[in-house]
């Protein structure tokens, strides 16, 4: 065996690849571009995807999976997973409604939030990270109605052109209400995250949802929290967390440098 061949057989393998907060639409032509690109060149390169939640701005139901943009994205998952990439997915507060044609056209598989999973030797436990913004107690009640099973039957009677007015007119408000709101309290409630350290038995968590990209360490665990995507302004934000066959996690930017 040559020097080249085993530099290359110690390099550590890519195993899985977590994402969230993407926010697609149609209005952010180049995060969308940027997201497209994650899939094709970075995504191929893992066994696994996680989607933490958010991948969309909106996602009103399954029966707007033909409008073309909302093609074009699922399309694009569709061909990974043909690959042989594995995609899980945890919804988040815009896309909690995406269903079971939803997995099926792009070959996700849904799990429930939380849920723990083993990666390379490591047991970690997932989320989207709302649920544990318990200070905001506005937003708590709004997400225990909206994720009723009989609220979101009413809502999906509503013809599709009516949901998305609805659901437009509930962003308008609640960009309206954090403006009021200390941002304390849009973060995550530290009692919130000891209980699901300690009900998942797991030294590692790792969600989004807060826009808060970090590593934190837990009395001995460590939180790692996934940035949004916004490539269409400025400052460009997003990124994704990167586990090898080592066990070693990466919080990375979208340059692929490490947060």
């Amino acid at each position: 065996m040559n020097s080249q061949q085993s530099q290359k057989l110690a390099q550590p393998e890519l195993v899985a690849l977590f994402v969230s907060d993407i926010h697609l639409s149609p209005a952010l032509p180049k995060t969308t571009s940027a997201f497209l690109a994650f899939l094709r060149q970075k995504a191929t390169q893992a066994k696994q995807l996680y989607i933490l939640g958010d991948l969309f701005e909106y996602w009103v139901g399954d029966d707007d999976i033909a409008d073309d943009y909302n093609q074009e994205i699922v399309s694009a998952l569709e061909v990974l997973t043909t690959s042989g990439v594995e995609l899980f997915w945890i919804a988040g507060n815009r896309d909690f409604l995406a269903g079971s044609l939803f997995a099926e056209t792009t070959g996700a598989k849904l799990l429930p939030d939380p849920s723990t999973v083993s990666i390379a030797g490591l047991n970690i436990v997932i989320c989207h990270g709302d649920a544990q913004c318990t200070d905001d107690n506005d937003y708590i009640k709004f997400r225990t109605m909206v994720r009723n099973l009989e609220w979101q039957k009413q809502f999906l009677s509503r013809p599709l052109s009516e949901r998305k007015l609805i659901v437009q007119s509930m962003r308008m408000n609640s960009k309206s209400e954090q403006a009021k709101k200390d941002s304390d309290i849009m973060d995550v409630n530290s009692e919130a995250i000891a209980k699901l350290f300690e009900a998942s038995a797991c030294d590692i968590m790792i969600h989004g949802h807060t826009h808060r990209p970090a590593r934190h360490p837990e009395m001995g665990k460590y939180r790692y929290v996934l940035p949004d995507w916004d490539v269409d302004t400025d400052k460009h934000r997003g990124g994704w967390i990167s586990i090898f066959d080592d066990g070693k996690i990466i919080l990375s930017d979208l340059n692929g440098q490490e947060i």
